[in-house]
This record gives C-alpha cells, sequence and structure tokens, in this order.
C-alpha cells in the first residue's frame, strides 16, 4: 500500500510539473499585444508655425506622436475659425481659446470641450507706441483707433471693453490684418497683439512700446487651448489621451531647450514665412518662463487647469458676458487619466 501511495504521489507530482511547462509554453507564444493605430493625426493650430507650437515640432521630430499610435501628423497652420474645423471633422484637436469656444457653445449649441491648455496665462494686449497711444490703463482706450483683427480676435476685444465697462461706441475698431505696421504708421493708436510677439517685433525696430495685458485688466484666461468634440471624448477617448501624452512628452523638450524650439520654427515648419530670428528665440523662451510653466504645472503637470483656474476663466467669461459652467466648457479627465497611467510625465 506504502509503494502504491508514493506511485500516485509521482504520478500526481509529473502531471503538475507537466502542466507548469505547458503553462509556461503557451504564455510563451501568447501574441503580444498589438500597437495602438489611430492614423492619421489632425491638429488645427491657432497661428502661423512660428514657436508659439514648439512642444508640437518636436512631438513630430522626436517621433511622439508616431510613438503614440499615429501614422501621420498634420499641424494645420492658423488663423482659422478652428472650432468649426474641429466640429466638422477636420481636425481631431483644434487650439483656441475660452473666450471664442465658450460663445459657440451658447450660441450655437456647439458640442465643444477644452481637455487641457499650453498657456496658463494669456499673452494678449493692446500694444501701442510710447510716444503715440501710450495706452496704459482701459480707460485710455476711449476715444482712440484700436487695431483689431477680424474672428476670434474680436471677439476677445470686445469682452475686454465688456469687463471693463467701456461700451464700443466709445472706441473706434479698426479692422487690421496681424501685421503692426498700421501701429508704426500711425493709423492706429494701438494694436491687438500677443506680448511675445508683435509687442517685440515693434520694440526691436527701435520704439518704445506700451503693453495693456489682457490678463492684468479684468481678463485672467488660459489660452493655447486643446478644443474637441464630445463625440470624440466619447468614442475617441485613446487616440485624445494618445494626443496629449505625446504632445507633453514635446513641451518638455521644449523647456529643456527653447532655442532647438526656435530653430525647428525657423528652420523646419516656418522656413518660408520670412520668420525674424531674434523674435523667435525670444518667445521660444519667454513664453516657457511666463505663459507654460507655474507653481501649479510642476506640481501637476503640463496642460492642467486647476479648479481655481477654472473658476476664474468662468468669472472672466461672465464679466465678459458669457454665463457658462464648468462642465460645459472644461473636461480635464482625459488628462489627469494620462498623468495617473504615466506619473513620469509630471514635474
Amino acid at each position: 500500500m506504502t509503494s502504491l501511495k508514493s506511485a500516485l504521489k509521482g504520478r500526481i507530482k509529473a502531471f503538475a510539473a507537466t502542466l507548469a511547462v505547458a503553462a509556461i509554453a503557451l504564455t510563451g507564444c501568447a501574441p503580444a499585444a498589438e500597437p495602438a493605430n489611430y492614423g492619421e493625426l489632425n491638429v488645427q493650430l491657432s497661428w502661423i508655425k512660428n514657436s508659439e507650437f514648439a512642444g508640437e515640432f518636436f512631438a513630430v521630430e522626436n517621433g511622439y506622436y508616431a510613438d503614440a499610435g499615429f501614422d501621420s501628423v498634420n499641424l494645420i497652420a492658423g488663423p482659422a475659425a478652428t472650432e468649426a474645423e474641429v466640429l466638422s471633422g477636420n481636425a481631431l484637436v483644434g487650439i483656441a481659446n475660452p473666450i471664442s469656444v465658450a460663445p459657440i457653445i451658447l450660441e450655437e449649441g456647439a458640442p465643444l470641450k477644452i481637455i487641457g491648455t499650453t498657456y496658463q496665462k494669456n499673452p494678449f494686449t493692446i500694444l501701442s507706441l510710447k510716444d503715440g497711444g501710450n495706452i496704459a490703463t482701459v480707460q485710455d482706450l476711449i476715444g482712440k483707433k484700436i487695431g483689431v483683427q477680424a474672428g476670434p480676435n474680436e471677439t476677445l476685444f470686445d469682452a475686454l471693453l465688456k469687463a471693463n465697462g467701456i461700451e464700443q461706441s466709445q472706441v473706434t475698431k479698426v479692422p487690421v490684418q496681424y501685421d503692426p505696421a498700421p501701429l508704426v504708421n500711425g493709423e492706429v493708436d494701438g494694436f491687438l497683439a500677443y506680448v511675445t510677439n508683435e509687442s517685440f517685433v515693434v520694440e526691436s525696430q527701435g520704439y518704445e512700446v506700451t503693453n495693456l495685458l489682457f490678463a492684468d485688466n479684468g481678463l485672467p484666461f488660459v489660452t493655447e487651448s486643446f478644443v474637441v468634440t464630445q463625440d470624440s471624448i466619447d468614442n475617441n477617448r485613446a487616440a485624445l489621451k494618445a494626443f496629449l501624452k505625446a504632445t507633453i512628452r514635446g513641451w518638455k523638450d521644449s523647456i529643456a531647450d527653447p532655442n532647438a524650439g526656435a530653430d525647428l520654427a525657423l528652420t523646419v515648419y516656418g522656413k518660408d514665412l520670412g520668420l525674424n530670428a531674434d523674435k523667435e528665440y525670444y518667445q521660444s523662451k519667454t513664453q516657457n518662463d511666463i505663459l507654460v510653466q507655474t507653481e501649479e504645472t510642476a506640481a501637476n503637470g503640463l496642460f492642467t487647469i486647476s479648479d481655481a483656474m477654472i473658476a476664474q476663466n468662468l468669472a472672466t467669461l461672465k464679466a465678459a458676458g458669457y454665463t457658462i459652467t464648468a462642465d460645459q466648457l472644461f473636461d480635464m479627465s482625459l488628462l489627469k487619466e494620462v498623468y495617473d497611467e504615466h506619473p513620469e510625465l509630471k514635474g
């Protein structure tokens, strides 16, 4: 009986060992997970291909979008009606700002959401010449001729007036393009500009300038924000998260080497635009220092918009005449998932 028990134990052990080997063999033969494939990525930029989009340039050049599962990438130059391009499906992601997006949601019922932002502080300014209009306060706008570009910038300017209790009839709005020549030539007293762009260009031409920053005068809001449709959030969530992850990696590279970001604008993406090299190097570094990075992004990661900042943006919109809720305008859940899944991207 003892030898029978021993024989049975031996057979059981042998059988268990056989099963273990078979399991290992099966595991070794299991097919590797297929890499994600999201096809073509179209991103509608808010402006021409200059240093403003250095992070996106790095994400293309260093293969981050390819690593994330995109076959090809089209960075579509602006300015454009970004929200319309996203709604039409021409772009998966568009770059805009809350003040241009909110009216379209409220007035047209557009199913759009902001899922992150590059600039924590907006760079919009009313640029003037110190020995000309010298517009240093919002009250200085009254009675002046201000050059304003059509489209989203016009919405922004109207919001600035409304937030400060200035009637549109008190200011003469002059249609202009994006070249600040009308300001230099004396055709307008002020010019809607970026403090990191046209303001630098005019100053570099030898003019002393005055900047009336929107962020310091009743309109603090994020910009260079990523706008998508609710349908994409619901049905193409993985692709949006892949975009966010890759673009974060690109902007981390831009922060680490802003001169290289400017080089990409000058020699690759905007090589045919006649860009001002000094301005590109200045913008690439300055935007990182004052617009992209904050104590908040250091703690929570790039592109994040805290609850406090969302509340500030909603208050800005309300002052401009647009009452909208956080849930109507923002969805930060995708970015949270990206950082939860890839905590190494923080910092």
